[in-house]
């Protein structure tokens, strides 16, 4: 019963990993643990799990402590991390992946508003062709509830030109629906490993 059980949980991690790798493009195994991507790490002094700890978390098929974390939110994507691997681990690839499979299975941890900001500039760039700062801002703070924040910098910024009050107007709306349709396409084989993932524990 005892060995049935372990080989069905090395399976599931081995699957865990795989997939992350395939969507990562990194190789997971080739990290040393020497923890140069922490000390290096903006928000590691913070973070619920260091980045050098996620990597063996993932490592291990831990699959719902690191798709429910806070760090692959948290994580702000500057490569350095990237940058000081001695062995070439892209954890912010592995990061970027993490958080897809993340939304996927429905593990995005409470209290980020990082998926709502994402969705709402997605949406902007499909719609409009670049980004139009204050549908975005005004669409996250609805969507949020936080209304008042930073508010007092308004009107430093449309003093100083950098809020446009007019959204703009860029050509090939259909271009871009096709880009945004090859995009969700290539991202449906993700979305069925990590809800797969999840349907086995």
């Amino acid at each position: 019963m005892s060995t049935t059980r372990e080989t069905r949980l090395d399976d599931e991690a081995a699957d865990f990993v795989a997939l992350v790798e395939a969507e990562s493009g990194t190789p997971l195994a080739a990290c040393l643990q020497c923890a140069k991507c922490t000390a290096g790490c903006p928000v590691a002094a913070r973070a619920d799990i260091k980045p050098h700890v996620l990597v063996r978390l993932v490592q291990l098929g831990q699959r719902d402590e690191v798709l429910s974390s806070r760090m692959i939110w948290e994580c702000t994507s500057c490569q350095t991390c990237t940058t000081r691997c001695p062995q070439k681990v892209d954890i912010a690839a592995l990061n970027d992946a993490l958080r897809r499979l993340s939304r996927a299975a429905g593990k995005v941890v409470g209290g980020t508003t990082v998926p709502t900001f994402n969705d709402i500039f997605l949406r902007t760039i499909r719609r409009l062709g670049r980004m139009y700062e204050m549908g975005l801002m005004t669409s996250f703070k609805l969507r949020t509830g936080n209304l008042m924040a930073d508010v007092d910098k308004f009107p430093m910024m449309l003093a100083k030109r950098k809020l446009a009050l007019l959204p703009p107007h860029v050509r090939g709306a259909a271009e871009r629906k096709r880009l945004f349709e090859r995009a969700r396409r290539a991202g449906e084989p993700a979305a069925a490993g990590a809800k797969a993932g999840g349907e086995k524990k």
